[in-house]
C-alpha cells in the first residue's frame, strides 16, 4: 500500500476528486457532508489498474483548519496538490504548498480540477511553475473534471508513476505511529488510527504510549483485519490497556526502547530566516502539535524548548508555525539531548557545530566524540547509527581514541594520590572515575594498564609496596612470626615499631599481614598453619587445647579461634568444644 495526502484551497474540489478516484466518501462527519466543507481529516482508498493500493488522506482546505491539515500530511510521503481551474492559485493553496515545502516533501502530483468550468491550461502552467520553486520540483500535472470523469483515468495513471518512484520504507525499522484518531468501539474497546511510515505492527505486539506499555489486540488496514501491517500503510489498532479518554491526536505508539522523548532539541532551519524568528511558535511533527519557545543560536541553528516531550530522533523533519504571521519554517532535528549553553560564546560555537553536522555516519562520529561516553541504546534511540570505530564496553559506547587518552592520565592520578596518601596503595576506583569523568566504575578497568592494576577496589602500582620505614617495621614483625607464627606483637610492641592503625591497614592491604582482630596481626598463611597444628589434637577439642597446640596466649588464641570459626575452618559445638570441618 502507498499513502498520499491532498493539499489545496477550500472549495477547489479535493474531496470531490477523492470520491471520483476511490468511489468512497472521505468526509466522515455529517456536518462536513451537509456544508460541503471538510473540517477534519478524511480517509479513502482504492486499487489502481496495476493492482497497487493507494490510501488517500484528505485534508481540510480552510485556513481555520490548517492544524488539522498538518496532522494529515505530517507522516505522509507524497502529496496530491489540487488547484481549481476556475479560481487558480489561491491563498490557502500557497499556505498548503508552503507547508509541503517546509516539510521537505519531494514527491507530488498536481491536479487541476473543475476543468469543465474553465480552461485548465493557464492554471496548470502557473501552478507547475510555482511548484517548481519548492522542494517538490518538477511536478506532473493532470486536468480533471470529477463530476464528468474527465481526466480521472489519466490521474490514476499519473498516480501509478508517482507511487512507483517513492523510496521504499523499511519494514524492520522501529514503529512510531502518530495517532490521528482515537475512538471506542463497543465490544472491542479503544481503537486508534494513523499512517505507519516505517516498521511493522502485528497483533500481540507491545508498544509504548507516553511511557506506559499497551498491547495490540488487533490490526486493521483499509477496513479489513490483518495479522500484521508493514509501512507504508493506513492502520487501525485495537489497543489493550488504555482508555480512549487517555488518548489524543498527536500521541505516538512506539517500539519500546527505540525512541527518546525530549522537551529540548537543537534544529537547523531548512532556510535561514529572512525575518526575526518569533519567541514562541507551534512545532508540528507527525500528527502532533506542541507549543515551543524559540531560541536562535546563530544563522539557521535554533534551540527549541517544547511545552511537552515528544519522541523525536536526529534526522526528523519538523515544522515551525507562527500562527500570528501565518508563516511556516521547516527544520531538521540535529540533537535531541543537547548540551547546556552557559559560557559566553557557547551558542555561537554550538551553531557552528550544528551547521557542519549531518545526520549520517559522519554526524554520528562527531556527536559521539562530543559526548565521549554514552549508553549504546540511548545513542541509537537518539537516531544515530553506531560508528564502526566506536569502542563498545558492555552497555557503553566510547569515542575512538578516548580510552588511550584517559589511560595516559591514570599514572599521574595514581602518583598524585600516593604522594598525598603514602600509606594507601592507590586511589579508589570511584575517585579515578570521577577524575576522568566516566559514568560508571566498570569503565575504569579499560584505562588501567601495566604497571598499574586493579586490586581491592583501587588502582595501584603492581609492585609499589609500602613506604621504606613502614616496610622495615613490617619486615621485623614478619621475621618474629616466622619463628613463632602465633606470637602476635602486643599493642606496646606495635607502638614501639611505629606501626599505628594506618600503617597496619596498609600492610594488610598489601598482603604482608593478616588482621585477625583488633590489635592481633599475624603473617599470611596463618590459617593453614593453625589448621595443621589442630590436626594433631584429638577431636573435638577445647580452647585450652588449641592454645597449647599453637603455643600462644589467650589474647591471641580467643580471637584466632573465632576468626577460624568465621572462615569455616573450625566448628563450635553446643558444649563449647570445637572440631575441624
Amino acid at each position: 500500500m502507498e499513502v498520499i495526502a491532498t493539499a489545496g484551497h477550500v472549495d477547489h474540489g479535493k474531496s470531490t476528486l477523492v470520491r471520483a478516484l476511490t468511489g468512497m466518501e472521505p468526509d466522515r462527519w455529517e456536518e462536513e457532508r451537509r456544508r460541503g466543507l471538510t473540517i477534519d481529516l478524511g480517509f479513502a482508498w482504492t486499487t489502481l489498474p496495476s493492482g497497487r493500493v493507494v490510501a488517500v488522506v484528505d485534508v481540510p482546505g480552510h485556513e481555520r483548519f490548517v492544524g488539522n491539515m498538518l496532522a494529515g500530511v505530517g507522516p505522509v510521503p507524497a502529496a496530491l496538490v489540487v488547484v481549481a481551474a476556475d479560481d487558480g492559485w489561491s491563498a490557502q493553496t500557497a499556505e498548503h504548498v508552503a507547508v509541503l515545502d517546509a516539510l521537505g516533501v519531494r514527491h507530488a502530483l498536481l491536479a487541476v480540477t473543475k476543468a469543465d468550468l474553465a480552461d485548465p491550461a493557464p492554471v496548470l502552467a502557473d501552478a507547475t511553475e510555482r511548484l517548481a520553486a519548492t522542494s517538490m520540483g518538477a511536478v506532473p500535472g493532470v486536468a480533471v473534471s470529477a463530476p464528468t470523469g474527465r481526466g480521472v483515468p489519466e490521474l490514476a495513471a499519473a498516480l501509478e508513476t508517482l507511487l512507483a518512484g517513492l523510496p521504499a520504507p523499511d519494514p524492520a525499522a522501529p514503529v512510531r505511529l502518530w495517532i490521528d484518531r482515537a475512538f471506542p468501539i463497543r465490544g472491542a474497546g479503544t481503537v486508534v488510527t494513523g499512517t505507519l511510515a516505517a516498521g511493522t505492527v502485528a497483533a500481540g505486539d507491545r508498544l509504548l504510549l507516553g511511557g506506559r506499555e499497551v498491547g495490540v489486540r488487533g490490526v486493521q488496514s483499509l477496513g479489513r483485519p490483518v495479522d500484521r501491517a508493514s509501512a507504508t500503510a493506513r492502520v487501525a489498532l485495537n489497543l489493550r490497556g488504555v482508555a480512549v479518554e487517555d488518548l489524543s491526536r498527536g500521541d505516538a505508539l512506539l517500539t519500546p526502547g527505540a525512541f527518546r522523548s525530549t522537551a529540548e532539541v537543537d534544529v537547523v532551519l531548512a532556510r535561514e530566516p529572512e525575518d526575526q524568528l518569533p519567541a514562541e511558535a507551534v512545532l508540528h511533527v507527525g500528527s502532533a502539535a506542541v507549543p515551543v519557545r524559540v531560541r536562535p543560536l546563530e544563522g539557521a541553528a535554533v534551540r527549541l524548548r517544547l511545552a511537552g516531550p515528544l519522541p523525536l530522533r536526529v534526522g526528523d523533519r519538523v515544522l515551525l508555525r507562527d500562527p500570528g504571521a501565518r508563516r511556516v519554517l521547516g527544520a531538521d532535528v540535529r540533537d535531541v539531548a543537547p548540551p547546556e549553553l552557559r559560557r559566553r560564546g557557547a551558542a555561537r560555537q554550538r551553531a557552528a557545530e550544528l551547521d557542519g553536522q549531518d545526520t549520517g555516519p559522519a554526524g554520528a562520529a562527531a556527536d559521539l566524540a562530543r559526548r565521549r561516553v554514552v549508553r549504546a541504546d540511548d545513542f541509537t534511540a537518539m537516531g544515530w547509527p553506531v560508528p564502526d570505530d566506536a569502542v563498545r564496553a558492555g552497555p557503553w559506547l566510547l569515542a575512538p581514541g578516548l580510552v588511550d587518552e584517559l589511560a595516559r592520565r591514570v599514572p599521574g592520578l595514581v602518583a598524585a594520590h600516593r604522594q598525598a596518601h603514602p600509606l594507601e596503595p592507590g586511589p579508589p576506583v570511584a575517585l579515578v572515575r570521577r577524575e576522568l569523568d566516566l559514568p560508571a566504575d566498570d569503565l575504569v578497568g579499560l584505562v588501567v594498564r601495566t604497571p598499574l592494576a586493579l586490586r581491592g577496589g583501587r588502582v595501584v602500582v603492581a609492585a609499589a609496596g609500602l613506604p621504606p620505614a613502614v616496610q622495615r617495621a613490617v619486615d621485623a614483625v614478619r621475621a618474629r612470626l616466622a619463628g613463632n607464627p602465633f606470637a602476635a606483637p602486643d599493642a606496646e610492641e606495635l607502638r614501639a615499631a611505629r606501626l599505628g592503625p594506618r600503617e597496619l591497614a596498609a600492610a594488610v592491604r598489601d598482603g604482608q599481614l593478616v588482621r585477625v582482630a583488633e590489635g592481633v596481626y599475624l603473617a599470611p598463611g596463618v590459617e593453614e598453619q593453625a589448621r595443621a597444628r589442630l590436626l594433631a589434637v584429638p577431636q573435638p577439642f577445647t580452647l585450652s587445647q588449641a592454645r597449647s597446640a599453637w603455643g600462644t596466649s589467650r589474647r591471641v588464641a580467643v580471637p584466632l579461634m573465632e576468626w577460624l570459626d568465621a572462615r569455616g575452618v573450625t566448628e563450635k559445638l553446643p558444649d563449647a568444644t570445637r572440631r575441624l570441618r
